[in-house]
């Protein structure tokens, strides 16, 4: 058995990680000379240290493990303790969000009848479950459209870019159509299963989040950076063999037993298309909405907002230019020099996508200006940058059914999906997909 691992993202370089740790023969080829895909680190002269891509990790059980196992463990910085409130626009000023099914209750955040709602819920029948029930439907039906507008939106374009009138509830929270079903209200279900169970740590890594991808790299015997799968064949015993694209030329791999994509699904289509026309149609057909993340920098005599919280989010019910802002500075201050605050915000995602493909100038002008409005700020900022993903986030609505489905049926034929849009977009989804792939191959070793 060896397989090959196309992408030196997170998942392509922990799926290699434990690969060699189980004695699995592996190859794995990046593209770029730089490992960790979306994991990237930007330091800047003005002494800024900014996340282009996650700005912050949940603390899983196999994050955990793997930062031990990378002698990275004295690497991870908490966020600052303020970070536990989030903002949310509304009425065009930042409220606090209740952060649990009772402080929704005696919040002011909510209206008396969005509360009635919240309450009804727990006598509201199941029903069936509905492969293609979008994150909105399925919340408006339990719990209102206000609930929706001012908590589900915000919410879904932060974490995932997306729309909830498009992104089905079953491919992000799947849970809570099941606690529906084992419960008949989601609200108590949840009360039941949040027994004994505490928040994740959030943290980050004290050099950035870039790290764990270099220390990966740098630990892998068989990583072969700058080298790019340019085509796949298939021999008459059922092996692979990969045309291979690098400074030395043009070459050829043969013999791999399975394929590993880590790849996102518009790069994985073109490769896969010749053996599999079908599944390279499905996987071409996700949608990645473009998104920038826009840093802005100023004199914290010059904000008059206290800033005291992780960030605050933008319902598209208030029309704001931006997603929302994460306050970098808040949750981690040593990013940032003395007498500074720094502001991520977030232009982009399927709700925003007009405003992501605006020129620089333009984008960094218009969030300066919403950022005085909301914020109580004066004078221009310190220091302005922006990171610009063409594609960002791949959206789980209708078309991620076809592209998991195609996914099923390459496993088949030992071509197997490893990237966000199987495992799920977060850092530690990746990693426990990656790891539980990896035991899967190492037990067909046996």
């Amino acid at each position: 058995m060896k397989i090959a691992i196309i992408g030196g993202g997170i998942s392509g370089l922990t799926l290699a990680w434990y690969l060699q740790k189980s004695g699995v023969a592996y190859d794995l080829f990046e593209a770029d000379t730089r490992a960790g895909g979306n994991l990237r680190t930007w330091a800047t002269p003005e002494g800024y240290l900014l996340e282009t891509g996650p700005n912050s990790l949940q603390l899983s059980p196999e994050l955990e493990e793997l930062l031990a196992d990378l002698g990275l463990s004295d690497q991870i910085e908490d966020a600052a303790a303020v970070s536990q409130l989030r903002y949310v626009l509304r009425d065009g000023r930042y409220q606090a969000l209740p952060g649990s099914p009772p402080a929704l209750l005696t919040s002011s955040f909510f209206s008396l009848k969005a509360k009635w709602q919240l309450l009804k819920e727990f006598r509201q029948p199941a029903v069936l479950i509905d492969e293609y029930e979008t994150v909105a439907h399925f919340f408006r039906r339990r719990f209102g459209p206000e609930i929706v507008d001012y908590a589900v939106n915000p919410f879904m374009a932060g974490i995932y870019a997306g729309d909830p009138e498009q992104l089905l509830i079953n491919k992000t929270f799947k849970q809570l159509p099941a606690l529906e079903q084992a419960h008949g209200s989601v609200l108590r279900g949840l009360m039941k299963a949040g027994k004994g169970a505490g928040r994740r740590r959030i943290i980050t890594l004290k050099s950035g989040v870039q790290t764990i991808a270099e220390t990966l790299a740098a630990k892998l015997t068989n990583y072969q950076p700058g080298t790019a799968v340019s085509a796949i064949s298939r021999a008459a015993d059922g092996s692979y063999q990969l045309e291979l694209s690098s400074a030395r030329g043009l070459e050829a791999a043969p013999g791999y037993s399975h394929l590993a994509l880590a790849l996102p699904t518009y790069a994985a289509a073109p490769l896969l298309e010749p053996l599999f026309p079908a599944a390279a149609a499905a996987l071409a057909a996700v949608h990645y909405p473009p998104m920038s993340a826009v840093y802005s920098a100023y004199d914290r005599s010059a904000v008059t907002h206290p800033l005291n919280g992780f960030g605050a989010l933008h319902p598209k019910a208030e029309n704001a230019y931006a997603a929302g802002s994460v306050w970098t500075s808040s949750i981690y201050p040593q990013r940032v020099p003395a007498g500074q605050v720094l502001f991520t915000t977030f232009v982009g995602g399927t709700q925003y996508e007009a405003a992501a493909r605006q020129p620089e100038a333009a984008q960094l002008a218009a969030v300066h200006a919403e950022l005085s409005k909301f914020y109580g700020i004066s004078g221009a900022p310190r220091w302005q940058g922006r990171y610009y993903w063409p594609r960002s986030i791949p959206q789980f609505d209708q078309a991620i059914v076809g592209a998991h489905a195609a996914a099923d049926t390459l496993a088949a034929a030992h071509v197997l999906a490893v990237a966000n849009w199987r495992a799920g977009v977060s850092v530690p989804d990746c990693i426990r997909y990656a790891r539980n792939t990896a035991e899967m191959l190492r037990a067909m070793k046996r």
